[in-house]
């Protein structure tokens, strides 16, 4: 729980500017930046491995809860499903908002905030469902048993240990369900948004 809170806390506070940032405003290097974004969410955890624990080792976190939440803060994919809403808010919206006296940071928290909620939502539900399954990312960062999410103690499962381990699994599979189906309209819209945005789709309607 404290892993997974810490990540999505951390990405609510980093990855929300940032999707806004890469939406709403011009600046230098910006499509490439953007398209480095895209090349590390593609990259499986395998391939960062080694450059996570060289930074993690570097900042003596290893064997920490920071040595799991610190890059989960960081995560690419979230910046990409709410750049994609934040873009479709209209411009002229924001230009009257700015007419008005509006500053950035009231249209941010005013306008984007609200109307990019539907991809905000999506993008933690998804990453909830991500953290609290992860086993790699604890496997690779940490040592002491105290500190393992319940995901790495299943893998352990032994005849003699198969009813308690049945107990956790229901558990740990409370907490995902619940989260899904808090969170089940707003994947839902995503889906349709990100799908009637896209041009084969748009071409399809209009044939």
């Amino acid at each position: 729980m404290k892993i997974t809170a810490g990540i999505l806390l951390g990405q609510v506070l980093f990855s929300i500017p940032a999707a806004w940032g890469f939406a709403r405003y011009r600046f230098r290097f910006q499509r490439g930046l953007f398209f480095l974004y895209i090349v590390m969410m593609m990259m499986p955890f395998q391939v960062m491995m080694l450059s996570d624990y060289l930074v993690i080792r570097q900042m003596q976190l290893m064997d920490t809860m920071g040595a799991v939440i610190l890059p989960g803060i960081f995560s690419t994919l979230p910046v990409f499903i709410i750049c994609q809403f934040f873009r479709e808010i209209p411009e002229e919206l924001l230009e009257a908002a700015r007419m008005d006296g509006a500053g950035e940071g009231a249209i941010f928290f005013r306008i984007g905030l609200p109307l990019g909620k539907a991809g905000i939502i999506s993008a933690l539900v998804l990453q909830f469902l991500e953290c609290w399954n992860m086993l790699e990312q604890p496997m690779a960062f940490l040592k002491t048993p105290s500190l393992w999410p319940l995901s790495m103690f299943q893998p352990q499962i032994t005849s003699e240990t198969a009813g308690a381990a049945f107990a956790a699994s229901v558990f740990a599979l409370l907490p995902a369900i619940w989260v899904f189906l808090a969170g089940y309209d707003f994947l839902e819209q995503g889906i349709q948004a990100y799908y009637g945005n896209c041009p084969h789709e748009k071409a399809a309607q209009d044939g």
